[in-house]
């Protein structure tokens, strides 16, 4: 029986006198369903960029190409009402100096791809938002700006970081990300800028949520930059907060980026928890295979009524990216479609990325949840 109900209330109605204008069957109300894609760092290393320069030498000019390097998942990007990145690090000048860790700056060139790759909105807030200072995060928020991609967890003033990030799909509803790090990597926040980088506290995430509810907000997602680098287990810090904001009206999904591997995807009070999503791009030592693997969210939202939304299909897509090589660029790779061609060495390296990642983000075999 429906929560609620009563016999009478779900007892069969008289059949209708034909004869009478009440009579005539009313159609049920349009469901609305929309899909959002979400996934791990944007972590630009420099042999990442040795292959974006080879790509554009191939192509005739100079520069760098990052497109073909996330080629392999524009079908699923593209396709989604909604797609998220998280963009990692901070960029440079055009022209640089390009850096790499420990204090990133990367070609201002990925903009393009993101772009063109079909993402809507970057998250910004990492521990690497201030490796290039204030000038660093305003210039990384200006370049995503000029193509268009919309951003959250960084700000230019303080206006900007309390106005709620609302992402409009083309079926008319409202989706806001909020955002939060739990490190800056000891660097200092902006000098009188304490609102530059949303640091993370579960009322500070809390905060947000509410503002972007009121704000008309019909789907939160909150997106975390938490959890112990290279462990596939997350934390305390990570499961107090999911229990936390799970707990709230004004969330309805939490996933969580910067261990740089996959993590437990999980529902937690009844709202879908992404521990770890595993980096998208990123070219970590060759003896952490786990550091090229990543799992793309991709979610489906159905109205149920009164302005409420819930998930109604939940689905992890593996994902490899590869490691550069002089003359053989990285390329980042749905495993599931790559595997449908793929032979030797290459389809054993994405067996290893589907059985590993569906090992950890399926430990507790969570309900609903399924491979793409």
């Amino acid at each position: 029986m429906l929560s609620g109900a009563t016999d009478e209330t779900l007892a069969a109605p008289k059949p209708p006198d034909d004869s009478t204008p009440s009579s005539r069957a009313t159609t049920a109300p349009e469901r609305t369903n929309v899909t959002v894609v979400m996934n791990g760092d944007l972590l630009w290393h420099n042999t990442l960029w040795y292959g974006a320069k080879e790509d554009a030498r191939r192509r005739g000019h100079g520069g760098y190409d990052f497109a073909p390097l996330l080629a392999g998942m524009k079908p699923v990007i593209a396709s989604a009402d909604l797609a998220i990145c998280h963009a990692e690090v901070p960029l440079a000048r055009p022209g640089g100096p390009y850096r790499n860790f420990p204090l990133f700056a990367a070609p201002p060139h990925v903009v393009k791809a993101i772009s063109a790759t079909g993402y809507d909105v970057c998250t910004t807030a990492s521990n690497h938002a201030v490796d290039q200072g204030f000038a660093g995060l305003k210039r990384s928020l200006d370049d995503l700006d000029r193509v268009k991609i919309a951003h959250v967890g960084t700000a230019r003033t303080k206006a900007e970081s309390e106005r709620p990030m609302i992402f409009t799909t083309k079926q008319g509803v409202k989706i806001a990300i909020v955002a939060a790090t739990f490190s800056l990597n000891g660097l200092p926040m902006p000098g009188g800028r304490p609102w530059a980088v949303q640091r993370l506290s579960t009322s500070g995430l809390l905060r947000q949520a509410h503002r972007a509810r009121v704000a008309g907000a019909d789907i939160v997602l909150a997106a975390v930059h938490a959890g112990t680098e290279y462990s596939t287990t997350e934390n305390e810090q990570q499961t107090k907060l999911a229990r936390a904001l799970t707990a709230s009206p004004d969330v309805d999904l939490v996933y969580m980026h910067h261990p740089h591997v996959v993590q437990l995807w999980i529902s937690v009070n009844k709202k879908w928890v992404l521990y770890g999503v595993g980096n998208a791009v990123a070219q970590h030592a060759p003896d952490v295979p786990r550091g090229y693997e990543g799992a793309t969210g991709r979610f489906t939202f159905t109205s149920v009524g009164d302005g409420k939304f819930t998930v109604t299909k939940a689905e992890y897509i593996p994902t490899l990216v590869t490691r550069y090589q002089p003359g053989r660029p990285a390329r980042l790779y749905q495993v599931s479609a790559a595997l449908k061609t793929a032979k030797g060495s290459f389809r054993s390296r994405l067996l290893d990325a589907q059985r590993r990642t569906t090992a950890v983000v399926m430990r507790k075999h969570p309900q609903g949840l399924t491979r793409g």
